[in-house]
């Protein structure tokens, strides 16, 4: 144990995590008092200072919007244009040094100007760290950033059970282990709850796999008690699958949902759980703990299930809430030829969900996320008071509600007119922050709600015109989080948030993320420089404030190699729950116990009898 104020630091700003074990809250506020200043990029080290280069556009193209990016060798940011070319939208920069970078931005361009149509303004943040290098290189937050936290991720721990070859975490060894304790996670709530003039209210607990910690569960309660709305925890659940018992503790500590892996409904695209997923939405089940399905999207590998995946959300709707699609971030350097052969775009994952569902679920019933400002706009001019915001850039993501109603799927787009409501709750939002009588004037605005829903098509089970009026009461005049999480049970969220990488890199989409990283010494990272930036950002901060292997496998007793997967196959396959769960959406007979034996070891994870 260090002596306060002893804080450890070498020249090279490396902390002596190991001697901070048992270090106080106070403690890490001032030794990330010392370093945040000095961790942030530096010209000439960490990015590169290059000349600007003017792009000149092709036959054939037509511009869309200039914007910054980076290079993806030097990361020197350089200038750029987003334009159109062939019905797609393609992003092109222009680096002094390494040349020119084009790549595929949106695969559909009248999506992209549909989409574009939506920007949502939010409350002027407070920054947290001073303004020194250009976006983005200045990430804490900083002035020029656009837009408050509505997710903040917490990196509980790097390490993994698994080795996935797409993970932004596995792209390449880390040859330590980064860890907070609870007292350091004291001094990152602090910081986040004191956040203006919105404090976090959301959290995702993320890793490597963040359920190898054994206080997992001390965690969640923690982070309760710091006033934490939404817990969420991203996880492959494999443990669950095993210890059903954690899947109550971790509800019953304040876990809202978890946030599960699911590349797919085969152990061909999902060989990190395929034979797990039955047994923990079985512990899910129990526990009453919803779950969301988060699919890595690839293109050529497993683009073409993204119907059946659905079909499977909808199959177990009574535990999950959702599917949160997530088009594969490619880390790394790679040539054109491979960023080709896996590239997947939001407009894909629209396009390909449409013509699975035979057009049930259309591309036009998608909006992108900043579509719902308007309800925090309302709700803010009737409080007086700075409200909870997404104003995300519209190409960051997209999203739609689906009710099932017998064989159907209905969108909520295909009874309520999605336009027009927005339009009107903006426009009486601007009215409401004037009015002297606020109470009354949004009686007579949720009597005008009606007009905006073709009660004719609304799934049969609510065509209670009381029932759905209430639910929008509880959202928009209680501001009750229950009425929000109710809507939810009653209709399967679907989502598509596409991380960018180096060759795709648009500084205007980072400047108004909205999903951030708490790092550990105190600031708030975007998550596009977070996991893009990596050595500048989460491998930097990770490697200082984390223990050397060696020295973690002394201190804890265990070796790395201890918590790596085994799986247990045969256990896994015979038995009713695997073929239940998969029932018309998978032939469970289609392969032999050898064929599935050798698809796990390919990813990867050595069988046990």
């Amino acid at each position: 144990m260090i002596l306060r104020n002893e804080l450890a630091l070498s020249e090279e700003f490396k902390v002596e995590y190991k001697n901070l074990l048992n270090a106080k809250a106070e403690d890490f506020e001032k030794i990330a008092e010392k370093l945040k200043p000095k961790l942030l990029p530096r010209p000439g080290i960490d990015f590169k200072i290059q000349r600007m280069v003017h792009i000149e556009l092709k036959k054939g193209e037509e511009i869309l919007k200039n914007t910054k990016s980076v290079c993806p060798e030097c990361l020197a940011v350089i200038n750029a244009v987003i334009f159109e070319r062939d019905k797609k939208v393609w992003i092109r920069k222009i680096c002094p040094e390494h040349g020119e970078f084009e790549e595929i931005y949106w695969s559909d361009v009248e999506l992209y100007k549909r989409f574009s149509k939506w920007n949502a303004r939010g409350p002027t943040i407070e920054a947290n760290v001073e303004q020194k290098y250009p976006c983005p290189h200045n990430c804490g937050l900083c002035a020029i950033h656009e837009s408050h936290t509505a997710l903040m991720n917490l990196v509980a721990t790097n390490r993994c059970d698994l080795s996935c070859w797409y993970c932004f975490f596995y792209d390449r060894a880390a040859g330590y282990v980064y860890e907070p304790t609870l007292e350091h996670l004291k001094f990152m709530l602090k910081v986040m709850r004191e956040c203006k003039p919105i404090p976090v209210k959301a959290i995702q607990i993320t890793g490597g796999e963040p359920l190898l910690r054994d206080d997992i569960v001390q965690m969640i309660r923690l982070i309760k008690s710091y006033g934490i709305r939404h817990v969420q925890v991203n996880t492959t659940g494999i443990r669950l699958a095993f210890e059903p018992k954690l899947a109550v503790e971790l509800r019953e500590a304040g876990t809202n949902v978890i946030y599960m892996s699911f590349d797919g409904v085969t152990p061909y695209t999902n060989p990190k759980n395929h034979w797990e997923v039955p047994y923990i939405l079985r512990s899910l089940r129990e526990a009453k703990l919803g779950v969301v399905l988060v699919p890595t999207l690839i293109k050529n590998y497993n683009l073409m299930e993204i119907g059946d995946i659905v079909n499977f959300a909808l199959k177990h709707l009574d535990i999950i809430r959702g599917v949160n699609i997530q088009p594969v971030s490619l880390t790394g350097r790679m040539p054109r030829e491979e960023r080709e052969k896996y590239r997947v775009t939001i407009p894909d994952v629209l396009i390909n969900i449409e013509k699975s569902t035979e057009g049930q679920i259309g591309r036009e019933d998608w909006y992108p996320v900043p579509t719902v400002a308007p309800i925090s706009h309302l709700i803010e001019a009737l409080t007086n008071r700075p409200q909870y915001v997404l104003t995300a850039h519209f190409a960051c993501g997209a999203a739609t509600y689906v009710f099932k109603d017998g064989d159907k799927l209905i969108p909520i787009t295909r009874f309520i007119d999605v336009d027009g409501l927005m339009g009107y709750l903006e426009d009486k939002a601007q009215d409401l922050a004037k009015a002297r009588f606020k109470r009354l004037k949004l009686l007579s605005l949720l009597r005008g709600l009606s007009k905006f829903i073709n009660w004719s098509r609304v799934p049969s089970y609510l065509r209670s015109r009381k029932e759905i009026l209430r639910l929008i009461k509880g959202i928009l005049v209680h501001h009750d989080y229950r009425s929000l999480g109710e809507f939810h049970y009653k209709t399967l969220f679907l989502g598509a948030m596409h991380f960018q990488d180096l060759y795709n890199y648009d500084i205007s989409r980072v400047r108004k993320c909205v999903i951030h990283y708490i790092s550990p010494d105190g600031r708030i990272i975007p998550f596009c420089a977070f996991n893009v930036l990596t050595s500048n950002y989460r491998e930097n901060v990770q490697r200082i404030f984390g223990i050397p292997i060696k020295e973690w496998e002394k201190i804890s007793g265990m070796r790395v190699v201890d918590y790596k997967y085994r799986r247990p196959l045969k256990k896994l396959l015979h038995n009713k729950v695997y073929r239940q769960t998969y029932e018309g959406i998978f032939d469970v007979d289609a392969l032999s116990y050898r064929e599935h034996e050798e698809l796990s070891k390919r990813f990867g994870i050595p069988v046990i009898e």
